[in-house]
C-alpha cells in the first residue's frame, strides 16, 4: 500500500497483521481522487486547504492521500490499538505530525471541534456505521455546511445516502460521495 500522488507519492505505507483493519486498495483510492478531482462538482479546489476528518482511520491512507495532494490538515479517527500504530506510523513516515490529529476513539464518541470539509469513512462493512457515525457528526457540529462526504461500504450496502453526487463499485467496495447539506 503506498500513497498514490502528490507530495508524497509513493510512499510506503503500513498496515497492521490480521484481518481487523481492511486497507483500502491503491487503485480505488486513485480511482476515488481521480473522481474527486475531474467531477462537475469536484476539483482541484476541492482539496486545496481542506480540512478533512478520516473517521475509522485504519492506516490513515484516505486522510494521508488528502494531506499529499493539498489538504490543510486532516484528523483521523481511530480506536483499533493495531491500526492506531500503524496510522502513527504512516503519519511520522509522510512527516505529517505538524498537520495531523490523532483521536484515538470509537468514530461514535467523537467530540466537538473545528468542522472538515471533506470526510472520510470507511468503516466495518455491514454494521450499519456510517449513517450513525455522520449522526454524531452532525450532532458534535464536525461538518462544514457543504462538507464533501465519502464513504466505503460493501458493495452489497444500500447507498449511506439518498442524494448520492457518485457511486463506483470496486470489487466488493462501493465508494458514495455526497455533500453533508443534501
Amino acid at each position: 500500500m503506498r500513497i498514490v500522488a502528490g507530495l508524497w507519492r509513493g510512499r510506503l505505507l503500513t498496515a497492521p497483521h490480521g484481518s481487523t483493519t481492511r486497507p483500502t486498495a491503491d487503485r480505488v483510492r486513485q480511482a476515488l481522487f481521480d473522481m474527486l478531482l475531474h467531477a462537475p462538482w469536484g476539483g482541484r479546489g476541492l482539496l486545496d486547504g481542506a480540512r478533512v476528518l478520516d473517521v475509522f482511520a485504519g492506516t490513515g491512507a484516505f486522510g494521508l492521500e488528502a494531506l499529499s495532494r493539498g489538504a490543510a490538515n486532516a484528523t483521523f479517527v481511530e480506536h483499533d490499538r493495531a491500526a492506531l500504530a500503524a496510522l502513527r506510523m504512516n503519519i511520522a513516515t509522510c512527516q505529517a505530525q505538524d498537520r495531523a490529529a490523532v483521536l484515538p476513539i470509537d468514530a461514535l464518541a467523537v467530540p466537538p471541534g473545528d468542522p472538515a470539509d471533506l470526510v472520510f469513512l470507511d468503516p466495518p462493512y455491514r454494521q450499519n456505521l456510517v449513517s450513525r457515525a455522520i449522526a454524531r457528526l452532525r450532532a458534535v457540529q464536525r461538518l462544514a455546511p457543504h462538507a464533501l462526504l465519502i464513504a466505503e461500504t460493501a458493495r452489497d450496502e444500500p447507498p449511506p445516502a439518498i442524494d448520492v453526487l457518485a457511486e463506483r463499485c470496486h470489487g466488493a467496495a462501493r465508494i458514495s460521495i455526497w455533500r453533508a447539506g443534501l
